[in-house]
């Protein structure tokens, strides 16, 4: 094997390697890490970012971003528990509209999709840089969030609904059965259909993808809005799990998605990348997250670890730019 052939290996591989070490030092440090409870217990709670980062590794396929998904998430999990606990009253029409279950997941994915599509129209429109254009929807979305709720979190949506997030399916949980369908999807998509090959070439190099006949601002608007339409999942499932609709909701989720999807190898230029590599970098993330909270780290410490982590896997993905 030649070194070129052993680099390559080497940063194919890279992701699995640093799970592996990362497993082994918390399996060393904590004797709670290599546990049944515990794998299931991080299995559930990455569910979560898996959703928001295959959304988000599209975006970035496509050399963009989305700083709103945590935003997102947090309103449209507001949206589905206050349909679903309190419809919608229109006193001055003496007017009542009640939910059901599949009613409010509707409305819930149907706002995120909307919020996406916005965040695509706006940036493929008026030609908002996607850093600035969603900046600003992470504050919108957050306001509206506030102004749903009323700062007050939304309780006791009943046991149907605790399912989605806390239920088990033939011994696996709900969460993790749905993020995988998720995750099932989207590989079929970037990789066997019309849509996954333009995000590509989008993303590789744009103006020569719009002289070859790609509607860019088509397939930018249709990234977003997936994207938009998974960030809500995930507030169904971060909602589900709680019992609760927190007005908080979603705080620092945008970040844990990136770092899922640079950590997984996809590069922030674009154009190169995989879902299932995005699938590992969030289970890197979703490992680490406990292994630090069960060797009881300071939260303080926490976010200035996973900060290092995000800075040293995008040193790396240049890197590797540069030596392409």
């Amino acid at each position: 094997m030649n070194l070129q052939t052993y680099r390559a290996n080497l940063i194919r591989f890279q992701s699995l390697i640093a799970l592996f070490i990362l497993c082994l030092a918390l399996s060393i440090l904590s004797d709670k890490f290599l546990t049944v409870s515990n794998a299931w217990n991080v299995m559930r709670q990455i569910s979560v970012n898996i959703c928001i980062s295959t959304g988000m590794t599209l975006i970035v396929l496509t050399a963009g971003i989305d700083l709103s998904v945590g935003s997102v998430l947090a309103l449209c999990g507001a949206i589905t528990a206050g349909l679903l606990k309190n419809g919608i009253e229109i006193p001055s029409g003496n007017l009542y509209i009640g939910f059901t279950l599949l009613g409010s997941v509707l409305a819930g994915i149907l706002t995120g999709s909307f919020l996406g599509a916005f965040n695509g129209w706006t940036i493929t429109k008026f030609k908002v840089p996607p850093f600035v254009a969603t900046l600003a929807m992470l504050t919108i979305a957050r306001g509206l969030t506030m102004l749903w709720t009323q700062g007050f979190p939304i309780s006791g949506l009943g046991d149907t609904f605790l399912y989605f997030g806390t239920g088990w399916l033939l011994g696996i949980p709900v969460p993790v059965w749905i993020s995988g369908i998720i995750v099932l999807i989207a590989v079929l998509i970037t990789n066997k259909t019309r849509l996954g090959r333009y995000i590509y070439a989008i993303g590789g190099n744009e103006s020569a993808s719009k002289l070859s006949g790609i509607d860019v601002n088509r397939v930018k608007i249709i990234v977003y809005t997936i994207a938009g339409a998974l960030a809500a999942v995930g507030g169904l499932l971060v909602t589900s799990r709680l019992d609760s609709a927190q007005p908080n909701a979603g705080m620092s989720y945008e970040l844990d998605s990136i770092a899922a999807v640079v950590i997984g190898g996809t590069s922030l230029s674009g154009g190169r990348g995989s879902i299932l590599g995005t699938v590992q970098g969030a289970i890197i993330i979703g490992v680490l997250n406990n292994g630090l909270i069960l060797l009881n780290v300071s939260p303080f410490w926490q976010q200035v670890v996973k900060g290092l982590v995000i800075l040293l896997a995008v040193i790396i993905d240049k890197a590797n730019s540069k030596n392409d």
